[in-house]
């Protein structure tokens, strides 16, 4: 085993989406992306309620990529233009493959909303390649019941498979490219050390907590975000208190990215394809 050594660390400065503020690790003036992935905003801890509900997307559309929601407190409704219609409660992740065209909304319950309580989680948007912008659009919804679970030897690590693969364990989610996605409930005093494939670009994005990480500290509001070198095959971490982390590892794509609001593709010309196509009912219907 070789550890990966860190481009960069960073904290997760705090951007305006509407009327709410969020965190955004990336983009940034620094860091573009991290091929494959585009964008991470963790949004919340918001206390929501009947007079307050900050966190509610009406319908709007997607093409070329994949938008992905891991919740981690709270309870959110998820409606799309492919009749799906999905309650993502605390520890599931949603994985919509938008392909060549979804229109969906996400927000919490009618039944959060009136009880009222946390809503936090992280929106992550997966680039796809050229040749899979236009699949059929797909959704995927990974009970956390059902993410086959990885324990560290002292088991105080407990790491969930969303997607990839990792000493022989396959997440739940079927993916279109190389990536692994793995949720981190990590307990004081516990460590461990993961494996990742070494042609993979890997961050580590701390949700909570305090952890060293290759001996860098990271701490809530302080150093919360790792971009790893392509060089070695393992991270060491350890928790100095209960924390809580996400791990995304992914083979680079390699392509141009032309982007405009929730349309991600290769080309400006296919951003305007999609607009239209969007504005023409191509991408389906959602009340």
């Amino acid at each position: 085993m070789k550890l990966k050594t860190i481009k960069h660390i960073t904290k997760s400065d705090y951007v305006k989406m509407g009327d709410i503020d969020l965190r955004q690790p990336i983009p940034t003036k620094v860091i573009k992306n991290v091929d494959p992935f585009i964008l991470l905003h963790h949004y919340g801890p918001y206390e929501i309620n009947k007079k307050s509900n900050p966190f509610d997307l009406g319908p709007h559309p997607h093409r070329g990529f994949e938008p992905i929601t891991f919740l981690f407190q709270g309870e959110q409704l998820h409606r799309d233009s492919l009749g799906n219609n999905e309650v993502v409660k605390a520890g599931d992740v949603q994985w919509t493959t938008a392909g060549n065209g979804i229109i969906h909304a996400e927000g919490p319950t009618n039944e959060f909303i009136e009880k009222g309580g946390t809503l936090e989680g992280i929106q992550l948007w997966l680039n796809l390649p050229a040749s899979h912008k236009m699949i059929p659009a797909n959704y995927q919804l990974a009970k956390q019941k059902n993410m086959p679970l990885i324990q560290s030897k002292d088991g105080r690590f407990n790491l969930r498979m969303v997607s990839g693969n990792m000493n022989g364990v396959e997440g739940i989610i079927k993916t279109q490219t190389e990536v692994n996605t793995i949720l981190i409930d990590a307990k004081a005093d516990g460590c461990h050390t993961i494996t990742i494939p070494e042609n993979h670009n890997t961050i580590v994005y701390l949700i909570s907590g305090k952890v060293t990480i290759q001996n860098e500290l990271l701490e809530t509001d302080k150093n919360q975000f790792i971009q790893f070198n392509m060089d070695g095959d393992s991270i060491e971490m350890s928790a100095i208190n209960n924390s809580k982390l996400l791990i995304l590892s992914g083979l680079p794509i390699n392509e141009p990215i032309a982007t405009y609001g929730p349309f991600v593709m290769n080309k400006q010309s296919e951003l305007i394809d999609a607009m239209n196509d969007y504005q023409n009912g191509k991408m389906g219907f959602l009340a």
